[in-house]
């Protein structure tokens, strides 16, 4: 038995972890569908047309923007991304969860605009740990580093306008693909789909009937 699809929006600190855990969680659960961003910025080499994203020109997106085809937005580096409301309520109506990881403003925007969007703020054990993370990366520079716990700091603010919060705690190198914290949603991804709320009476009149 199962209800509509839901949707399930993980975000939290820049270096958290999101990007693993996500594509953790996905491996476990197939049925689980991944939000394609749209974007204004030009496909990279062997990026396809809906896998990726959805790659509009900019007239298009900003025709979007006006008939609120768009869930969230964001310009970044002189290009605009957003979520389409479209895809979600497609990919929900078919019964498929859906799984997104937008930057916090970003999953607060999803929220206002989604209700019943489950938000997951997604933290790491310690903020040290954070700023080894984001040096690991080797693609930003000291400064650009510190702007980024700044804003980490910033959107901790956030936190209770979220429905979980997961400690994505260091793990050893034989883990990183599999963080311990996939575990803690993947049983948030199952607990919520068994919430009484998700199921109309006539879901229940099929089984008795059955």
């Amino acid at each position: 038995m199962r209800g509509p699809g839901l949707l399930f929006v993980v975000s939290g600190p820049s270096g958290a972890g999101k990007d693993t855990l996500v594509d953790a969680l996905r491996s476990r659960m197939p049925r689980l569908r991944y939000s394609v961003s749209a974007t204004t910025r030009e496909p990279r080499p062997g990026e396809r047309d809906g896998e990726a994203y959805f790659f509009f020109d900019r007239e298009h997106f900003e025709s979007e923007v006006r008939a609120a085809a768009f869930l969230e937005t964001k310009e970044y580096n002189g290009h605009l991304y957003g979520t389409p409301r479209w895809f979600i309520e497609t990919t929900l109506a078919d019964g498929y969860d859906v799984i997104m990881k937008p930057e916090v403003n970003g999953a607060l925007a999803v929220k206002a605009a989604f209700p019943q969007a489950v938000l997951v703020f997604l933290l790491p054990d310690k903020f040290s740990h954070l700023r080894l993370r984001l040096a690991a990366r080797r693609t930003e520079s000291n400064d650009e580093i510190a702007e980024r716990l700044a804003i980490a700091h910033s959107e901790l603010k956030a936190i209770r306008h979220f429905d979980y919060v997961i400690i994505n705690e260091q793990a050893p190198p034989e883990f990183q693909n599999q963080p311990p914290a996939v575990d803690d949603l993947e049983a948030i991804v199952r607990a919520e789909r068994f919430r009484i709320h998700h199921y109309d009476d006539a879901t229940f009149r099929n089984v008795e009937n059955a």
